[in-house]
């Protein structure tokens, strides 16, 4: 493998850990089509880019984190949920991103693409990646406190509103990683398909964390690698090898049931 394919790995299997990590706590906290509807928040910003100039995958993250802040500033005025939020934002973003985005381009931000990361995507993707999962990590026992109960969480000393909008910004970044492999309409899947295997088969916050891990990574290398062998775009079979492993958690699991119930 050259260097190049090395750090596009690295940069593949980080955005499984960070979509693994994310994704659980998007579970937790009911988002799970969250994740669709932010994603296709970066149309927009997409085509903007391509319009002028710029490397797509920039005009979608940018994006991304516009439509976190909106959705973070509007659900707190409105007292609204994130999803109703979400919802009213996606739609919006959807039909501008469907007038800004034609052809090839479009076909490349709904479904993501194999090409060769720039040196500066590799560089920036890592460091996001970096920030996604120090983030998690740090934050893990705050966000479930917070999700447990917030008056709780308030009188611990944790500041809801502010991390609620780390989250979504976290969430948001997330879902830019995932653009130039799965595209728009494959990336939630990545972040919420393992979460979900994860809670079926998990004892606890860390082994749901680290189960969310495992599959999203085997998915993302096993998609990867079955698009290089098969000259296919990687996001649908990500998503397959995903869809696969949580196929596989509800026959382990109704298996394991009727060997307690037969005993």
């Amino acid at each position: 493998m050259t260097l190049a394919e090395v750090v596009s790995l690295a940069l593949a299997i980080g955005t499984g850990i960070a979509a693994g990590l994310i994704g659980c706590f998007a579970v937790m906290r009911r988002m799970t089509l969250a994740a669709d509807a932010l994603s296709h928040v970066a149309l927009p910003g997409i085509g903007l880019a391509i319009l002028v100039g710029v490397q797509p995958l920039i005009g979608g993250v940018a994006m991304l984190v516009v439509g976190a802040l909106l959705v973070w500033g509007v659900e707190r005025k409105t007292k609204l949920g994130t999803e109703t939020v979400l919802g009213v934002v996606f739609s919006t973003a959807l039909a501008i991103g469907g007038l800004l985005t034609t052809g090839d381009d479009l076909m490349g931000a709904l479904f993501g693409s194999t090409a060769a990361l720039t040196p500066v995507e590799a560089v920036i993707g890592l460091a996001v990646v970096a920030l996604v999962i120090a983030f998690v990590l740090r934050e893990r026992h705050r966000l479930v406190l917070l999700l447990i109960s917030p008056e709780i969480a308030r009188t611990s000393g944790v500041n809801g509103a502010r991390l609620n909008l780390m989250f979504l910004l976290a969430f948001a970044l997330t879902i830019g990683l995932g653009l130039r492999y799965l595209g728009v309409l494959l990336i939630g899947s990545l972040a919420i398909i393992p979460a979900a295997t994860a809670k079926r088969l998990a004892v606890g916050l860390h082994g749901m964390l680290g189960i969310a891990v495992a599959v999203s990574v085997i998915a993302t290398v096993t998609g990867l690698v079955m698009a290089r062998e098969l000259h296919r775009e990687p996001g649908p079979l990500v998503v397959l090898a995903a869809s696969a492993c949580f196929i596989a958690s509800l026959l382990w699991r109704r298996r394991g049931e009727r060997g307690v119930t037969h005993s």
